[in-house]
């Protein structure tokens, strides 16, 4: 069993297709029903990322996505909450480079996932050496988050080759580029609107799924 090189003591992550939860790209559609759909379609992974909300007014729904994704082999994340992941029973939480990474480490303990955004592999290292377990780079631009500065796939291979964790590309990403950011040495695509905002987003995901799969050749997670 391989082990990461943020704890030695866990199996290896698997993030091909991590899901970021949003409500309202589709009228009446909320965090748990992408979060499900998420789920159905075969995602690795979900994160819960409801800014604007209190940690209290969220609990009930962080509770009930991660007992969903824990039924069904999927890592759950909450965003930038350690307190509400470490109330709801989530697996790890995500945080960015104005968060407190060592405080949040040894708040989670050893067995909890601590992913980071970084922007250089300067960054990079800084996460490792706090302890983070994977990082999340921002590839392309996105109308979803548009304060998130786009470093392209360039910087996925610097950062990729610079750093033992796996790293995931987020922004702008779809089961049509989603290989090349994977080709760049990405561990896995991270995703909003291309499930959130979906027709169907159980259907975009197993179409993410398929995309993936055709890069690694490994088998996506089967519900």
């Amino acid at each position: 069993m391989t082990a990461t090189p943020g704890n030695p003591g866990r199996p290896k992550l698997v993030l091909g297709v991590y899901v970021v939860t949003a409500a309202g790209l589709v009228p009446g559609r909320g965090h748990a029903e992408v979060a499900a759909g998420a789920i159905e379609g075969g995602a690795n992974a979900v994160q819960l990322r409801a800014p604007g909300h209190r940690d209290e007014d969220l609990l009930p729904l962080a509770r009930e996505l991660a007992d969903r994704c824990r039924e069904r082999g999927v890592l759950f994340v909450v965003d930038n909450r350690v307190e509400l992941a470490l109330a709801c029973g989530a697996a790890g939480v995500h945080l960015g480079q104005g968060d407190p990474w060592p405080q949040a480490r040894a708040r989670l303990g050893p067995d909890l996932v601590l992913g980071v955004s970084v922007e250089d592999a300067e960054q990079a290292a800084a996460a490792e050496a706090a302890g983070a377990d994977y990082l999340g780079v921002t590839v392309f631009a996105t109308a979803t988050k548009p304060e998130a500065v786009p470093h392209g796939l360039e910087r996925v291979r610097e950062i990729s080759a610079a750093t033992p964790l796996p790293v995931v590309g987020i922004g702008g990403i779809n089961a049509a580029n989603a290989r090349q950011v994977l080709d760049a040495g990405a561990a896995g695509v991270a995703v909003i609107s291309a499930v959130a905002a979906a027709p169907d987003p159980a259907a975009a995901t197993r179409e993410l799924v398929a995309a993936v799969r055709g890069t690694t050749g490994a088998p996506p997670y089967r519900p």
